[in-house]
């Protein structure tokens, strides 16, 4: 089997840049805790190469604001821990922030979000009491400059806010934050339109209780499941289980109304000996299967028609982060741009810095359910184009006259009495439609997206009798 590269270019050009809004939304978190990091124009040149539309910093760095100027790139920046006291006390000291950091730069820079503070309530310093009148003080400065309808203020919690987290329906708060902090918090989010910002690691839960939880719960794959006993839901991932976690415990404090965008997630390449589950093919597994698990347009058991939005962690390993070996092995990509670990991606010239690549987990890139199609044993670096039954009809079939018409593919197999026309359903047209059309691209980067309505599979594709060609 090839070795090849865990985020490759045309994994982000698909899986991102394509999602519809149908979707979820995928962005990466840009941190900067390390001295050996490009350029923040080389890191700008590297988000748009990748296909990475949005991106999560750690502070509001003059330098990467303005590089990311004009760039197209949804930006949240951050507000940091240390100065929330005089955030909470000074009107006139987040003025003159929001000024400097803000509105100095935006619209040419598309930041649409600030993060005031990052996980506060486990700050050592004790920072909570100052949070949600910092978050107030922020968004009047953000009113003042006629910004408020465009950024969006709120602030990241780790789960560690949860005194109860497991089944997922008996989610709750710890009490001691309840009334002072979150109850304000979310109060402020639900006026202001805004959303709670959730940092959400399945790798901590498993790493500490991988006695008790299977390791193909954690990382999406195939897996019996778990059954809530408290609703009957039933859950075949970790991470669904921690967000719905969260949202019990938010409707247990009547804020049930109030959106959530996962803002940190992810899985790390290494770690120490008894950090469980720490390594690169879990990684990519990891990543990989949440960013199909995003992109499939679905939400989470307790709210299944609120889309995912999630942030990667993160862009780049961090050489100079405290704590254990893995704080520094979450990135995607090594400072000198190259991709951290192999994965389920090939490329099919081998070559794991070219284009295109294509995802070679049987676990990862089923063919879409629907139409009844099942895929058999590829030969090695062959890809194909298959349709995504959840892009919707309306979607396959313009996708499906593009693709027959301006596009060039051969279409003459799925007519009424040719070949490759039962099954008659949409799925299978069109998939042999937009393989047609992939193959005669020479099977390039971007050539089997169809605005999401389509994805690259290792494993030839078959619906009935008919044959896939894999080129022409």
């Amino acid at each position: 089997m090839a070795t090849l590269a865990a985020f490759s270019s045309f994994f982000f050009f698909f899986l991102v840049t394509f999602a519809s809004a149908d979707t979820g939304k995928v962005g990466i978190n840009y941190g900067r805790v390390a001295n050996n990091l490009p350029s923040p124009e080389k890191v700008v040149e590297l988000l748009k190469s990748q296909g990475i539309g949005r991106v999560k910093t750690y502070d509001t760095d003059s330098a990467v604001l303005a590089a990311l100027a004009n760039s197209d790139i949804s930006v949240v920046v951050a507000f940091p821990n240390e100065e929330l006291s005089k955030a909470a006390a000074d009107q006139s000291f987040t003025d003159n922030w929001v000024q400097a950091n803000i509105s100095k730069y935006y619209p040419a820079t598309k930041i649409e979000a600030v993060a005031v503070g990052n996980e506060v309530f486990a700050d050592p310093k004790n920072t909570t009491p100052f949070l949600v009148p910092a978050m107030k003080n922020v968004y009047n400065s953000l009113v003042k400059y006629k910004l408020d309808s465009n950024v969006k203020v709120s602030s990241p919690i780790a789960l560690g806010a949860l005194q109860n987290s497991y089944p997922p329906s008996s989610g709750s708060f710890k009490s001691d934050l309840i009334e002072p902090a979150l109850k304000p918090m979310l109060e402020f989010l639900r006026k202001t339109s805004s959303y709670l910002m959730v940092n959400a690691y399945p790798f901590f839960a498993y790493s500490a209780n991988a006695d008790k939880i299977s390791l193909d719960y954690a990382l999406f794959r195939d897996n019996p499941g778990q059954v809530d006993s408290g609703n009957g839901l039933k859950y075949s991932n970790l991470f669904d289980a921690q967000l719905d976690a969260v949202f019990a415990a938010m409707s247990a404090i009547s804020y049930n109304d109030v959106k959530v965008v996962v803002t940190e997630t992810g899985w790390p390449s290494m770690g120490d000996e008894n950090e469980a589950g720490a390594g690169a093919a879990n990684a990519a597994a990891y990543n990989g299967n949440l960013v199909r698990r995003v992109l499939s347009g679905s939400g989470t058991p307790l709210r299944p028609k609120d889309p995912l939005n999630v942030y990667l962690f993160a862009l780049f390993n961090e050489n100079q982060k405290q704590g254990p070996t893995s704080e520094r092995n979450y990135g995607l990509f090594y400072p000198n741009e190259q991709t951290v670990y192999d994965s389920p991606f090939v490329s099919t010239s081998g070559n794991s810095s070219s284009t295109p690549a294509a995802n070679k987990s049987k676990t990862q890139v089923p063919v879409s359910g629907g139409g009844g199609g099942d895929v058999s044993p590829s030969a090695a670096g062959q890809t194909w184009c298959v349709a995504n039954a959840n892009a919707g009809e309306k979607k396959l079939q313009a996708a499906i006259d593009y693709a027959c018409g301006e596009g060039g593919a051969d279409c003459r197999p799925i007519q009424e009495g040719a070949t490759c026309y039962d099954p008659n359903t949409l799925e299978a047209h069109a998939s042999y439609a937009f393989n047609s059309y992939y193959q005669k691209q020479v099977r390039k980067a971007g050539s089997c997206d169809f605005g999401g309505a389509a994805y690259v599979v290792t494993q030839a594709p078959k619906y009935g009798k008919c044959q896939f060609p894999t080129g022409y």
